[in-house]
């Protein structure tokens, strides 16, 4: 099938890929003329594990293409994506939709014959309602179907969550268009992947839904991480202990600084607005977020305690600032709270992470960007550990004990044992665990 996939972002470029890598044809658009520039030279504007392979096999084998003229994608396609950004709008917390919106009267103006509109973005409920609309006033004479097909994907493991999904949700009353569904996700149907059919308003919510039950979770076990640090308990006990019911799973049970990401922060907000409107608040969401961003503040706080209860002159070297592993994504970091809180209050930070500190320049100032982890805690005062990259779980403490200052160590990833790092003779703190 030829499909057109409106923007080149994380999910339009790997949802792109990955369709052209079931066989489909796929033209990727994007107004962003640099970016379409760099993805023809075979340059991938984000880090994800495997895309860059994935992409040049695929445009190799003329399956996949990239272009900023949408006229000839458009007409041809079978199913166009809108897969562009919906940020939280400035002053309100609301999804921004100026992108989708602007993308759906492009299509209307674009398409030819029966075509399948999707909306990959994640979208309030009642978007697929507006965007239908746009495309009908547009284009009164338009024959299409406006599609809910929520993206899953986890930064650092997309391209695996695309083809081996838990599930795929597509929602359209339209005969028609979940028989073009079902022929872009056949390849799925040999590993008997679910795919579940319901309504397009029940689709957009159950992307939602999945998000602020996740972030629930996130922040239900770094409060009782927080418990846990005053009764004398150990956080990874308990998270394991109540993991292995089955009722409630292991999973997004590791405490940490908080969540964040392009997801989580975005979509838990924009749940509770959604549900303020319609009289219906969701009060646990409203909390998680408060908490949230509360959790982020307080870890800024740890550290200076954890370094004598003042940090005026002295060096903090930072280990990880992408809001997780495996990615460059620096939106709603905690590393973002944590780092200038540290500056404002007195301390020099040096910070290393492996690929995201060209966005963390463009976000943060006032920091020593250091070229690899053993620089970064050079001469340093303590050693912070904010986000879990492989690299800082195999550290060499010979070097470390060497580089650093003092034998403080801050792990805000619980990467490593107490017990361990005690006989190595450090003053380690980690989060949720007792003694420290």
């Amino acid at each position: 099938m030829r499909v057109a996939m409106i923007g080149t972002g994380y999910v339009g470029l790997v949802s792109g890929a990955c369709f052209a890598d079931f066989g489909h044809v796929v033209t990727c658009v994007d107004k962003d003329t640099s970016k379409i520039d760099r993805l023809k030279q075979g340059e991938i504007p984000i880090y994800e594990p495997g895309l860059d392979d994935l992409v040049a096999q695929n445009v190799e084998a003329g399956r996949l293409s990239f272009t900023t003229e949408a006229k000839d994608a458009i007409a041809d396609a079978d199913a166009v994506f809108i897969a562009v950004g919906t940020p939280s709008r400035r002053g309100d917390g609301h999804a921004d939709l100026s992108y989708v919106y602007a993308a759906a009267k492009e299509i209307a103006e674009l398409m030819d014959g029966f075509t399948v509109v999707v909306t990959k973005s994640t979208v309030p409920v009642g978007t697929g309602d507006e965007v239908e609309e746009i495309i009908r006033q547009a284009n009164p004479d338009a024959d299409f179907a406006v599609v809910s097909n929520p993206e899953f994907l986890r930064e650092g493991a997309a391209i695996k969550d695309f083809k081996i999904p838990d599930r795929v949700v597509v929602g359209t009353d339209s005969e028609r268009a979940r028989e073009v569904m079902r022929e872009l996700y056949r390849p799925l149907f040999l590993n008997e992947t679910p795919i579940l059919f319901t309504s397009r308003r029940t689709s957009e919510l159950i992307k939602y839904a999945a998000n602020a039950f996740l972030a629930v979770k996130i922040t239900f076990i770094n409060e009782m991480a927080d418990l846990c640090e005053a009764v004398g308990a150990n956080v990874q006990e308990v998270s394991r202990g109540i993991g292995l019911d089955g009722r409630i799973g292991r999973k997004f049970l590791n405490a940490g600084p908080g969540y964040g990401g392009s997801c989580f922060p975005k979509d838990t907000l924009a749940l509770t607005k959604t549900a303020n409107e319609h009289n219906c608040p969701v009060r646990i969401v409203d909390t998680v977020v408060e908490v949230n961003a509360a959790r982020k503040r307080a870890m800024a706080d740890k550290i200076i305690k954890a370094m004598g209860g003042d940090v005026k002159g002295k060096t903090v070297g930072v280990l990880g600032l992408a809001f997780k592993q495996n990615t460059d994504d620096m939106r709603d970091a905690p590393s973002l709270d944590i780092v200038p809180a540290l500056i404002e209050a007195g301390a020099t930070v040096r910070a290393y992470d492996p690929e995201a500190m060209h966005e963390a320049r463009k976000l943060m100032s006032g920091i020593d960007y250091a070229e690899n982890a053993y620089d970064a805690i050079n001469g340093a005062d303590a050693m912070v550990i904010i986000t879990e990259w492989d690299q800082f779980r195999a550290l060499d403490f010979g070097r470390v004990k060497e580089n650093l200052k003092s034998n403080i160590v801050v792990d805000l990833r619980n990467i490593y044992s107490p017990e361990d790092m005690k006989k190595r003779g450090f003053d380690y703190y980690s989060v949720g665990r007792s003694g420290r």
